[in-house]
């Protein structure tokens, strides 16, 4: 299992990028949460098997349609997500 912390910067919020995140999530079985930052950027805690982690940072590049990643700051993360995956607010 491999879990992550990753910092999403551009334009991140207002673009449906939370809940795009959480569809993508689900689909690959992931577990973890999504939030926005008071900067504007969004935060994501995630957990699972290292290819499927892989193909959701794929995604996390690009995002939904309306996003722009201009940056990713990812790091390696001690805690690990059973419980699904959630928005938080």
């Amino acid at each position: 299992m491999k879990h992550l912390k990753i910092k999403v910067i551009g334009k991140v919020q207002g673009v449906w990028f939370r809940a795009s995140t959480k569809d993508k999530a689900d689909e690959l079985g992931l577990h973890g949460y999504v939030k926005n930052e008071p900067d504007g950027s969004v935060f994501i805690e995630v957990s699972g098997a290292e290819k499927l982690i892989e193909d959701f940072l794929k995604w996390v590049k690009k995002g939904p349609e309306l996003a722009r990643v201009d940056e990713l700051i990812v790091e390696n993360n001690d805690k690990e997500y059973y419980d699904g995956f959630v928005i938080k607010r």
